[in-house]
């Protein structure tokens, strides 16, 4: 008999955000991940349509395993955006029926208490500012010994930022937060936008998403359809990156992604460069490694796992 993997236990934390949205409903019917919980943090849309949008995305796929669902903190000053590609509910307008969270916590306790129930053993996946994680770090600096690791959607390194002309959005929303973050001693992982990017959707994948009969399928041809004519209409672009969709696949595919391990850190105070990461490449470094860096995928072989990811989601609900 084959053995018997034991799903990895993850954390999701997310601005939803249609890419947050797309990565959250294929995460919640991947067999290989238990998310005990997902946490919604201001970003892409502020921190209660933020928290909205997270709470009926999951009543409304009712996936097999309930997460525990966090709120976003309101007091987050989000900077101004010159456009958005998600709508004005950040979903395309997929318009769920709103849910009541009763009893809810904020995002930050809700990990509190989920890394201190299951020490070392959890990865957070953070596909949005990362506000939330530097708040848990702040609280019990102890609590850095009891993450397993982190996958950070965030940051660029060669390529030009989307927030900023050198910075991301991500880092750019909160760039002390994202500073903190990437110099703690945890394990890290980062996916910068060069690297996600090349991951290029076209038109064609309208083609092959599941049928609107399942709620899966039904929310992703609504929001990706959504995606890509925002793409057209504003970038000028005949495809669009989820750059949180492919940093799913990198937790769950690792082997598809090149990387190596570099000294970094992010920008909190230019004017032209907050958000900005800075790695060493000195010829001598001076400072110290800590984070890996995947530089490069195998883009077709990531869209693949994106399809299936996709399917898999539809076949369930």
């Amino acid at each position: 008999m084959p053995p018997i993997l034991t799903p990895r236990k993850v954390i999701i934390d997310v601005d939803p955000g249609i890419d947050d949205a797309v990565a959250l409903t294929m995460a919640l019917f991947d067999p290989r991940l238990d998310v005990v919980a997902v946490t919604a943090v201001g970003g892409n849309v502020p921190p209660q349509q933020a928290t909205a949008n997270l709470q009926s995305l999951v009543a409304y796929l009712d996936p097999p395993r309930l997460p525990r669902i966090g709120g976003a903190a309101d007091d987050v000053v989000l900077p101004e955006r010159p456009y958005s590609m998600h709508g004005s509910d950040g979903l395309g307008g997929l318009e769920l029926p709103r849910v009541a969270l009763h009893g809810g916590h904020a995002s930050e306790k809700v990990m509190y208490e989920c890394l201190k129930a299951h020490p070392r053993e959890i990865t957070i996946l953070a596909l949005g500012p990362l506000t939330n994680v530097s708040r848990v770090l702040a609280r019990d600096p102890g609590i850095a010994e009891l993450i397993g690791d982190i996958l950070i959607c965030g940051g660029t390194v060669h390529a030009a930022g989307n927030a900023t002309p050198a910075a991301d959005f991500n880092f750019f929303c909160d760039p002390r937060a994202a500073r903190h973050v990437v110099g703690e001693p945890v394990t890290k992982t980062l996916l910068p936008l060069e690297t996600s990017a090349q991951v290029m959707l076209g038109f064609g994948l309208l083609d092959e998403l599941p049928d609107a009969f399942s709620r899966a399928g039904k929310i992703l041809r609504s929001m990706l359809g959504h995606a890509f004519r925002a793409h057209r209409q504003i970038l000028g672009s005949e495809g669009v990156c989820l750059h949180d969709v492919a940093a799913l696949v990198a937790l769950t595919n690792p082997e598809l992604f090149e990387r190596t391990t570099v000294a970094a850190d992010v920008e909190t105070a230019g004017d032209l460069t907050a958000g900005m990461l800075v790695v060493d490449r000195r010829q001598i470094r001076q400072w110290r490694p800590n984070a890996d860096l995947l530089v490069g995928c195998d883009a077709a072989a990531v869209q693949d796992c994106i399809l299936r990811g996709f399917a898999a989601a539809a076949a369930v609900t």
